[in-house]
């Protein structure tokens, strides 16, 4: 199999464990609920009268509730509520690649070997509530890059120069099926964007042996997530969804917690753990199956 055919499954499947932010609900980061904290965008919530002030933790990652409820709004508040979540994910990654010839080849790299071609990336997550409706959006951009040079004459080049990207956009639309003073719970539907890009330079390229290419698919998601709040200001949240079947990927999933402590009354921070496995395969022969996992750090900002 020549070089770059190796050399390209490698760049992506580096990107795809950076990335996504966080998918993952099979999109992204999720907000808080009013109550306390939520995982990748995906619902605020209308808090009634309770007996503490509802948290307004918002999840760090696409798929948490985004609009956190005030103390002494009540379920039937007709109003338009807004969250955004900014976050920081951390994980290891590690799985199987495979290239167009079929050739494959297994992979691993720590949160610290990811950091360490960190070159540019924006993870967030945006949402918007109306009464028990929940539209979350969650956001991926990362890239990565390295330089090394080369150890064999053979193939008329000095330096090996290579790129890799990864865009997910994760939008979501979802209900509140129980809305409690201290129990929420949400379900949720919606799609994942995915676009791994690579590309490989040599230099000199004397033998035309550069090489780019991307992949692009969309997966259709369900899931749900529920919210529980332990004390006025403390809020834990649980989330996980499960698409692909065959329409973009054969099969992803996620799952993740959050735990959130409110410092303000709009400002809540977040800290958890995300899981997100993604098998992608093409009748072409190429493979991506990779399982990216770690700690997550955010912070929810309700703007209404």
């Amino acid at each position: 199999m020549p070089l770059k055919n190796k050399l390209a499954p490698v760049i992506t499947l580096i990107s795809a464990s950076l990335f996504s932010a966080l998918s993952a609900t099979p999109g992204h980061a999720q907000t808080a609920p009013a109550s306390g904290l939520a995982l990748e965008s995906d619902d605020g919530m209308d808090s009634v009268s309770m007996p503490f002030d509802a948290d307004p933790a918002m999840p760090a990652f696409a798929d948490g509730d985004a609009s956190p409820i005030p103390a002494g709004s009540t379920a039937t508040d007709s109003g338009w509520h807004f969250a955004v979540s900014p976050y920081l994910w951390f994980p290891g990654v590690h799985g199987t690649a495979a290239g167009p010839g079929g050739r494959s080849l297994a992979f691993r790299a720590s949160a610290a070997d990811l950091l360490s071609h960190f070159r540019f990336g924006l993870m967030g997550a945006v949402e918007v509530r109306h009464k028990r409706i929940v539209l979350p959006l969650d956001l991926m951009w990362i890239r990565l890059a390295d330089d090394r040079a080369l150890p064999a004459p053979a193939l008329a080049a000095i330096t090996a120069n290579m790129k890799a990207s990864e865009f997910i956009l994760t939008p979501k639309i979802g209900y509140r099926v129980i809305d409690k003073p201290a129990f929420q719970a949400d379900v949720l539907a919606g799609i994942r964007y995915w676009h791994l890009g690579e590309t490989l330079n040599f230099n000199p390229s004397l033998l035309g042996l550069n090489f780019s290419g991307s992949q692009n698919f969309v997966d259709p998601l369900v899931g749900g997530r529920i919210q529980l709040a332990l004390s006025p200001k403390v809020v834990v949240n649980v989330l996980g969804d499960v698409g692909g079947w065959g329409a973009g990927s054969q099969l992803e999933y996620q799952v993740g917690g959050l735990l959130g402590y409110r410092i303000k009354p709009a400002v809540t921070l977040q800290a958890g753990y995300r899981y997100l496995n993604v098998d992608y395969r093409t009748t072409g022969g190429v493979v991506f199956n990779a399982t990216m996992s770690g700690v997550i750090f955010g912070a929810t900002f309700n703007l209404k």
